[in-house]
């Protein structure tokens, strides 16, 4: 695995964590956010091949 595919899953299971917790919280701003992110880095990653898995959240 390179680096840009590692670093990048990285991101993704930094961000699914930052949005569960931000929904446990009762942050809806912060989980809009995190899910914006969420969706911009699972595009990322689908432009570049990069195979992210059924864990979505």
């Amino acid at each position: 695995m390179d680096a840009f595919t590692a670093g990048l899953l990285q991101r993704i299971r930094a961000t699914e964590s930052d949005l569960t917790r931000a929904r446990e919280t009762g942050d809806d701003f912060l989980a809009e956010v995190e899910q914006g992110e969420l969706d911009d880095l699972h595009r990322l990653a689908a432009e570049h091949g990069v195979e992210v898995g059924a864990s979505r959240v």
